[in-house]
This record gives structure tokens, C-alpha cells and sequence, in this order.
């Protein structure tokens, strides 16, 4: 199974219908349908074929849909670029891939003007704009994807590269996942399946989660399987975002708890027709029980869906469910559980052999199936220790119950051990999300003499909320036990370091209390 066969019969049935809306730019499934294989002829003429890398960096935008498409037609891989990324970091991205095509937009020409001059492999630079070509050798998008070249129907096996995705760099240097047309596929199908109409054909999915990122591209799968409408922003802006899911009766959407936080701060502004909107699927970092509760009291009629996955799974793996994002009733209980794997999904808890833990006790959560990556990019080693016997070690540290219902406590290498003690920061960070002065708290140990690590607290208040260290560590005295409590806090104003998927970069945190010491928290 190849992952342009979905697209194929997506311009076949949707015709005339809307494809894709990017700002006041519309096009039909039969017009995205010419853009792509023209592109592709552009791209297969310049030199592109199968096991070719092509490089894109860019904002979200129809174009970066086309783009994608183009590439997996050719049996190629694309090579989509963190956008946030500093220029040694993407020229590290490119030299690591070597990627002959580099496709960029407007907002970052400039940048990618130099990295071609850095990176000699990249033969072309293609602007992806409105405007003509600069010149110097500049390619324009538009004369490629606009020219109504026409190229044959692919057949690329499954198991073919179809992208490397590169890590957020939560661990270190960033590196290069390789997933498969199985592995996107697969993903595609299971995410589906458990997110409401998502593969109808009415569906309408507003894309503001990056596209450099795979559990940005996965929605924007999805919806092409169903032959539905993919909206586009090119980043997030909470009254933008509300504006868009009004203005285009947006059904479907997926964001971040962070962007959730925004969203519920600025809802009450205006009254919103919001009627439209099915599913709100939120993931890629845990969000509080607190913040939950309120989300479900302030987007009434919509259903909330917790998505769990990383990269290396390309990226879905489980969805907490709309019926069990409930505080009584049948339900309830399971509202911090990622819910159970999906379809293409086998799962276990591991100790620290890889033996099956019993229900209930807590270990490493280990996953395979079908959407299991290629590997890291040229990194056997580290492909090894991520993939045993075709299982995925996440990473994570969790349980399952007797449902099924899988249970993430923490990120092993975020687990704090103080006085011989395991705590988790995320049970820690739940407590403090209760506090109504805290937006986010983030968790993390920091050296201590007496106890080896010492929980520490970064809190970020609410806009016009106050509140001291002492009041904030009293009120975690009363939720979890003392030895689990911050020992310290600190306020912070400046925004969190995130990764490409969303995620906090605690590694980030922790460094400059770590510098100098041998630990591998850092």
C-alpha cells in the first residue's frame, strides 16, 4: 500500500469539490489533483527519483500538502524541515539528509538562499510563492505545479521511505525517522478510524499543528483518505484560530494543551458559532485534569479526543475516547489515560527485561505494528536500542488496567529520584495546574546534595493572577504527599522552549543546573 493511492481516489470522487483553503486561496480536488502530478513531472525532470531526499521548509500551506504529494509520487522521501529551527541547526538537517531539492516559502528565502550556499548537494532552490522566480537560479513553484504537465500513476512499494521526520532534539541532537508509505498508511487508517467522520467527505480539518511535524501531516493524511477539505493556517493565533473554525465551519481540528490554555483564555471575548466543530483531538504533550474539566465546560457539544504517538510510530498509537472525557458515570475514571492503542496497534508494559509486567504495575510502554519506523536516518546503533524485536521502546513509564486502558505516569528520563524515592513530574504538575493563578507548570529535579535531585517547579501565572512560591507549595501539600512536592520555585514570563511537535524541552530546563555534572537527565 502506497500512500498516493489515497490520494488518487480523493481527486477521482471529490472533483469540483474543495480541497484545500489556504488564506483567500481555494482549489478543487480535481485542481490539486493537475498541481501535484505537474509538480512531480517538474521535480522527476530536475533530476528527483525514487530513494531521492527533497527538502521543504516552509509555514503550513496548500502548497506544502502539493509538495508532499508531489515527492511520495516519485517513490521519493521528503525531508520536511523544523521551521523553528536555527540556520546551523537546518543546515545540519540538510547535510545529514542530503536532500538534492530544497523547496522553500517566502518567509524563509532568505534563509534558505543561505543554506544552498552552505550545502552544495542541494542542487535547486524552489520558492514557493506567488511571485516569479528572484533569479540566481531560483526556481518558481508555480511554474512547475501551474504548467499542466501530466507524469504516470506511481507504483511505489510500501515499504518505501516516504519521509524523514526529524525528532524535536528533546534528548540531544535531532534525529532523522524514517517512515515508510506502510507506516504513514497505517497511521492514516487508525487515526481514522477512531476520530469521529474524520474520513467523511463533509469533513473539514483546520491544520495549524506544523507540517514539518508528523502529527501535524497525520490529520492532513487522514483527511485526503475521506476526500475532505484541509483548511490551512501558517501558525497560531488564538483569535485567528476561533475566527477560522467559524468562518470556514471547521468539523475537525487537533492542537496542543498549550494552544488549548490560549483558546479557552480567549473564548469568552465574543460570542462564536463554533456549531459546526465535531472533534477537537489534543496531543503531543500531557494536559491536566484541571484544564480538561475546563475544556469540556467551555466547548460544550464538542467532542474531546486525547491523541497519543510519537514519531517513531508514525506517529498515532491510541485516542482517549469523546465518552470518556466524563467526571461521573460509566466513564469516568479514565480521563488521564491516552485510552487504548489502535487498530494497527499491538501494546505491553515492560520491565526493565522487556517482560510483561501483570495489570496495574508501572513499566515502559512498548508498541509495534505496521506503522513501526524504517529506523533513525544512517543511526544503526540508536535504531537498535529504540527497536527490539520489532517492538518500540517509548520511553514512557506507565501501566495498563484491566480494560486496557493504558496509563502514562511519566517520561522514564523525567522521572525524578529523591531520597531513593521515584516521583513523577507529571503527577507533580497535575497538583499545580489545580492552583486557578497557574497557566502551566512544568516539573523537573535539579541537583541536591542531601537527596540526589530535588523537585523544582518553572510556573508560568495567568495573565492578572498573582501568587508567591510559598502559597503555590502549600497548595500541592494538600493534594499529594510531601516528599513529592516542590522543594523549589521559580516564575517564569518568556514563553516555554518547545519542540517542533509542541512538546516542553525540559532538558532545556534542566541544563543550567546540570552543567558540569555527569547525569544523564541532561
Amino acid at each position: 500500500m502506497f500512500i498516493t493511492q489515497s490520494f488518487r481516489r480523493a481527486v477521482q470522487v471529490g472533483g469540483s469539490r474543495t480541497a484545500t483553503v489556504d488564506g483567500v486561496d481555494r482549489r478543487t480536488w480535481n485542481e490539486v489533483g493537475r498541481r501535484v502530478r505537474s509538480l512531480a513531472k517538474g521535480l522527476s525532470d530536475l533530476g528527483v527519483h525514487s530513494g531521492d531526499r527533497v527538502a521543504v521548509l516552509s509555514l503550513n500551506s496548500a502548497r506544502y500538502l502539493e509538495a508532499y504529494y508531489a515527492i511520495f509520487w516519485l517513490g521519493a522521501a521528503c525531508v520536511p524541515l523544523n521551521a523553528r529551527w536555527s540556520v546551523d541547526e537546518l543546515a545540519y538537517g540538510l547535510t545529514d539528509s542530503e536532500p538534492t531539492i530544497l523547496l522553500c516559502d517566502d518567509a524563509h528565502f532568505e534563509i534558505a538562499s543561505q543554506l544552498r550556499q552552505r550545502c552544495p548537494g542541494v542542487r535547486h532552490l524552489i520558492l514557493m510563492a506567488d511571485r516569479p522566480s528572484p533569479g540566481g537560479g531560483v526556481l518558481a513553484y508555480e511554474a512547475l505545479a501551474g504548467a499542466g504537465h501530466d507524469i504516470d500513476a506511481p507504483v511505489v512499494p510500501g515499504e518505501t521511505m516516504a519521509m524523514i521526520c526529524y525528532t524535536g532534539g528533546t534528548t540531544g541532537r535531532s534525529k532523522g525517522v524514517m517512515l515508510s508509505h506502510l507506516n504513514l498508511w497505517s497511521s492514516a487508517i487508525a487515526f481514522g478510524n477512531d476520530i469521529r467522520d474524520l474520513t467523511r467527505d463533509t469533513s473539514r480539518t483546520l491544520n495549524v499543528m506544523p507540517l514539518f511535524h508528523s502529527g501535524g501531516v497525520l490529520p492532513v493524511l487522514t483527511t485526503v483518505i475521506g476526500a475532505g477539505c484541509n483548511v490551512f493556517l501558517p501558525s497560531f493565533l488564538p483569535q485567528t484560530f476561533l475566527q477560522t473554525l467559524e468562518d470556514e465551519k471547521i468539523t475537525h481540528t487537533s492542537i496542543v494543551p498549550t494552544m488549548v490554555r490560549m483558546i479557552l483564555d480567549s473564548i469568552g471575548e465574543r460570542k462564536r458559532d463554533l456549531s459546526a466543530l465535531k472533534v477537537m483531538v489534543y496531543g503531543a504533550a500531557p494536559m491536566s485534569q484541571a484544564q480538561a474539566e475546563e475544556a469540556m465546560e467551555k466547548l460544550p457539544g464538542v467532542d474531546l479526543q486525547h491523541g497519543y504517538g510519537q514519531t517513531e510510530l508514525a506517529p498515532y498509537v491510541s485516542t482517549l475516547r469523546p465518552e470518556y472525557h466524563v467526571l461521573n458515570g460509566p466513564g469516568s475514571g479514565k480521563l488521564r489515560s491516552i485510552g487504548k492503542v489502535g487498530y494497527c496497534s499491538e501494546a505491553y508494559i515492560a520491565d526493565s527485561d522487556g517482560k510483561e509486567l501483570p495489570r496495574g504495575e508501572v513499566g515502559e510502554l512498548r508498541v509495534r505494528g505496521p506503522h513501526v519506523m524504517l529506523g533513525y536516518w544512517r543511526k544503526p546503533k540508536e535504531t537498535a536500542a529504540t527497536i527490539d524485536n520489532g517492538w518500540i521502546r517509548t520511553g514512557d513509564a506507565g501501566y495498563m488496567d484491566e480494560e486496557g486502558f493504558v496509563f502514562l505516569i511519566d517520561r522514564l528520563k523525567d522521572m525524578i529520584v529523591s531520597g531513593g524515592e521515584n516521583i513523577y513530574s507529571s503527577e507533580v504538575e497535575n497538583a499545580l495546574a489545580t492552583h486557578p493563578a497557574i497557566a502551566t507548570a512544568v516539573v523537573i529535579g535539579i541537583p541536591n546534595e542531601r537527596w540526589g535531585e530535588a523537585v523544582h517547579a518553572v510556573v508560568m501565572l495567568r495573565e492578572g493572577h498573582q501568587a508567591t512560591a510559598e502559597e503555590i507549595i502549600n497548595h500541592c501539600h494538600g493534594l499529594i504527599a510531601g516528599y513529592k512536592c516542590p522543594r523549589s520555585l521559580e516564575f517564569r514570563s518568556d514563553p516555554f522552549p518547545v519542540s517542533g511537535a509542541g512538546k516542553i524541552l525540559k532538558r532545556e530546563l534542566r541544563m543550567p543546573y546540570w552543567a558540569g555534572r555527569n547525569s544523564a537527565l541532561v
